[in-house]
């Protein structure tokens, strides 16, 4: 099966079409946006004070720290979407003391580009390719009260208009998705997202919280064991690495983190397989996805989906 990874979906061979997006293999983006934070911008109303005096005393040395680990991407949201990301990990908030009603993405600071200016472009991308699905993940939303979800979702509606699949959707396959039109599941992690049927609820992110492959590993490998859960979720390659592993290892970054580990994950990823199945996975999400070629080895677990569906056919006969 050969597929662009440009247009992977629409590249699918048929007898995929009908399988549900929920038990394909998709490519993610953790912290999608963090290729372009604002060094100067503000930390996040999360942060801790001692963290934020922290900042405020050492802000030339701080920086150049949360900067180097907070960064997850270095490819534009456009390429990653032709590179054959279609979970993108989405997390907005709205600036402290800002008198415009702007919102940005976050990770520890915000970032130079705009949640509206962003998923301007995704719709544009869209609409070159009309079979492609992607799933916006919106979480965290820091700084909002009630008028300015009601005034995001509204701009969220109006950009993305019919595109928007929604909840009450109960057909997930490519072939009914094409055929209504939808090219864009849209999950928004606040309770008033039930006041919405455009809106999806929050997806579950399997975050290991760990610093090295095999501790992301284990992680993921326990929560197989418990069966996956109905629907979409993730399940996240991303390393973390807290303040203290941070200090002991001054010359690391996130990057060298996740390029040091990438060959025990991608062996681990390469075992996957996708499908409704207890033990199977759904969408993939890591860091760096343009450097390293999580995208294709994700798409590539579709194969097995389809060797699986070919033997059951025989079987029936």
């Amino acid at each position: 099966m050969e597929l662009s990874c440009q247009d992977w979906m629409s590249a699918l061979p048929e007898e995929l079409w009908d399988v549900s997006l929920t038990d394909l293999a998709i490519p993610g983006s953790h912290d999608a946006m963090s290729y372009c934070l604002d060094i100067n911008s503000p930390l996040l109303r999360s942060e801790s004070d001692f963290f934020r005096v922290l900042d405020g005393l050492f802000y030339c040395f701080t920086r150049p720290i949360i900067f180097k680990w907070a960064t997850t991407q270095d490819k534009s949201i456009e390429e990653q979407l032709s590179m054959g990301i279609r979970f993108f990990d989405l997390r907005v908030a709205h600036k402290p003391h800002d008198s415009s009603s702007d919102l940005y993405f976050t990770h520890v600071i915000y970032t130079h580009l705009t949640v509206l200016e962003t998923l301007v472009s995704v719709a544009t991308w869209l609409k070159s390719h009309p079979k492609e699905i992607v799933i916006l993940a919106c979480s965290h939303l820091e700084g909002m009260d009630d008028a300015r979800h009601e005034s995001f979702i509204y701009s969220l509606k109006k950009l993305f208009g019919s595109k928007l699949c929604p909840q009450k959707e109960s057909v997930l396959t490519l072939r009914n998705l094409w055929a209504s039109g939808y090219q864009v599941i849209l999950s928004y992690d606040s309770q008033v997202a039930a006041r919405h049927q455009e809106l999806w609820p929050a997806i579950p992110y399997w975050w290991a919280n760990k610093p090295t492959a095999q501790g992301v590993i284990s992680y993921l490998e326990w929560n197989k064991q418990q069966g996956r859960p109905e629907g979409f979720f993730v399940s996240g390659l991303n390393l973390t690495a807290d303040r203290c592993y941070i200090a002991k290892n001054r010359k690391e970054s996130l990057r060298t983190l996740t390029y040091s580990n990438w060959d025990s994950l991608s062996k681990w990823v390469e075992e996957q397989i996708p499908g409704s199945d207890p033990k199977s996975l759904n969408i993939i999400a890591g860091d760096f996805v343009g450097p390293l070629p999580l995208c294709s080895q994700v798409i590539a677990l579709n194969q097995k989906l389809r060797r699986r569906n070919s033997i059951q056919i025989k079987k029936q006969y």
